[in-house]
């Protein structure tokens, strides 16, 4: 149960297998007493989109549970974040090498980031498939 993040959300929309689930994110903080006084308690309403067989099933305005793993959240953080950032150093480091140009290294260095981008773009549906949440009617 540890390695799950869980979120209590509504059933905005249902089509066919797909359904629309409306979760208030909020950080650890909102649920304190004094967030009232406090600039840091924050949410976010996000809508996800799941994909599940039984999805007739379900009713628009019903509450369910929609779970996810973490290892998805580490991951994708990695793929957003930590893999472009050690892309740029390294194309940085080996540009400002090859051309002796700050200037001229460090846009190409960022030009890089364009087609790591966009190849992710082009694997969307294939990260949608791995990047997947489950639901649970609440009883």
């Amino acid at each position: 149960m540890a390695n799950t993040i869980k979120h209590q959300g509504i059933v905005e929309n249902i089509n066919g297998s797909h359904l629309s689930v409306r979760i208030i994110q909020t950080s650890a903080c909102s649920a304190c007493s004094v967030k009232g006084h406090c600039s840091s308690a924050d949410s976010k309403e996000k809508v996800i989109d799941i994909v599940d067989s039984s999805a007739s099933s379900y009713q628009i305005g019903e509450q369910v549970m929609v779970t996810g793993e973490t290892s998805m959240g580490m991951m994708a953080v990695a793929l957003a974040f930590v893999f472009p950032f050690v892309l740029l150093i390294l194309s940085l480091f080996l540009f400002m090498a090859v051309m002796n140009d700050e200037l001229y290294a460090s846009l190409t260095s960022l030009a890089l980031l364009i087609p790591y981008y966009y190849v992710l773009w082009l694997n969307k549906n294939r990260l949608k498939q791995k990047f997947s949440f489950t639901i649970k009617p609440i009883k």
